[in-house]
């Protein structure tokens, strides 16, 4: 927005060309998110702390954890807010990939507020039914799959989804309504991921900044024609100014940790972990980059895995000797290694290097095909 409107003003304040490239709007876009969740973070755990809006811990997490009962929660609010208004001030707002993945974040961070709400507000333990979390997340993929194939902005591209390591490589859906399930999938998985992740002080955010960084670095380099002729992938004219909200997104989730690295002083809720869950997914729909997530987001995938590995062997075990057991000692993993006597600091630190290792891995997948 703010380009539009300062670059008619260059032939009297010359500085303002630097609003046309791209890197001087997304590192501005990312200072401006830092400041935002600098300034407004006291504000928001001060009235959360005042609203009483506690988190309730669950008696069946792991015991060190009920010290953090009555923590401030849905303060994932900061981290829509710093992404949102850098967004809306330093991005195109006419180009449609900035409206898709802005519409993704507000749409599940209202369904998340909600469920916070109902949790915290109404004390209803359970909150949200799965079953409508996953009503809005179907409505939501339905929507970005319609605008995607109905604006043809792939052209021969739009049903389709590219293979890291391999050269022009795709897998083609053929079909709108198989394409459309996919992306239902991706931006579900997605989120409940995340969802499932933010279990630890700072967990969620750090690896949620460690895998959008590597997504801004993405749409740069496929916005650029000369970039994607070099590294065989495909050119996507309107990706340069995901960028913008990609590094808002890193400079809110950095901002938030500020106030979420342990001891926590507020956590980020369902309204945080939905809407970055299903903005990350979105992201990599929009890049066409939903195979390389898995690997991006690495641990994001594990935590899930070790949730569904846990429910299923216990499913198996109760069948076959008429008592469950269990696989880990508690999922998600995180807490897995919490129960055999890893301090918390330590969890998180060693998640966030091995989210970084994933993160170096899908890079180097641009120049080994």
């Amino acid at each position: 927005m703010l380009n539009e409107l300062l670059i008619p003003l260059r032939d009297y304040f010359g500085f303002l060309n630097l609003f046309e490239y791209i890197t001087f709007r997304a590192g501005a876009s990312a200072i401006l998110a830092l400041l935002i969740s600098f300034i407004f973070g006291p504000f928001i755990v001060r009235k959360l702390i005042n609203l009483q809006i506690g988190e309730s811990i669950r008696d069946h997490g792991p015991d060190s954890h009920k010290e953090k009962q009555g923590t401030p929660t849905m303060g994932g609010v900061l981290i829509i807010l710093s992404t949102i208004i850098p967004t809306m001030l330093l991005a195109d707002l006419n180009n449609l990939f900035i409206q898709i993945v802005c519409l993704s974040m507000v749409w599940m961070g209202i369904v998340g507020f909600y469920d916070d709400y109902l949790k915290v507000v109404k004390k209803r333990k359970d909150g949200l039914s799965g079953r409508y979390k996953l009503l809005a997340q179907t409505i939501l993929g339905v929507f970005i799959s319609y605008l995607l194939i109905s604006s043809n902005i792939y052209g021969d591209y739009t049903l389709t989804t590219f293979v890291p390591f391999l050269k022009n490589v795709s897998i083609n859906f053929f079909y709108p309504i198989i394409y459309a399930i996919f992306v239902i999938l991706v931006v579900a998985a997605t989120s409940n991921a995340v969802n499932l992740t933010d279990g630890l002080d700072g967990l969620a955010a750090g690896l949620l900044a460690i895998s959008i960084s590597v997504f801004g670095v993405i749409a740069y380099i496929s916005g650029r024609v000369d970039f994607t002729d070099y590294l065989y992938i495909a050119y996507l004219p309107l990706a340069s100014e995901l960028t913008i909200f990609a590094t808002a997104f890193f400079g809110g989730c950095l901002g938030f940790l500020w106030f979420n690295a342990k001891p926590a002083e507020i956590f980020m809720g369902d309204v945080g972990s939905l809407s970055t869950g299903a903005a990350l997914g979105t992201l990599a729909i929009l890049l066409k980059k939903e195979v390389l997530l898995l690997i991006v987001g690495g641990v994001f995938v594990v935590e899930t895995l070790s949730v569904i590995i846990q429910v299923l062997y216990f499913r198996y075990t109760k069948n076959k000797y008429g008592k469950g057991k269990k696989f880990f000692l508690m999922a998600p993993i995180h807490h897995h290694f919490e129960l055999k006597g890893w301090p918390e600091s330590r969890v998180v630190t060693r998640f966030w290097i091995i989210g970084i290792l994933f993160a170096l891995m899908s890079l180097t997948t641009f120049k080994v095909r």
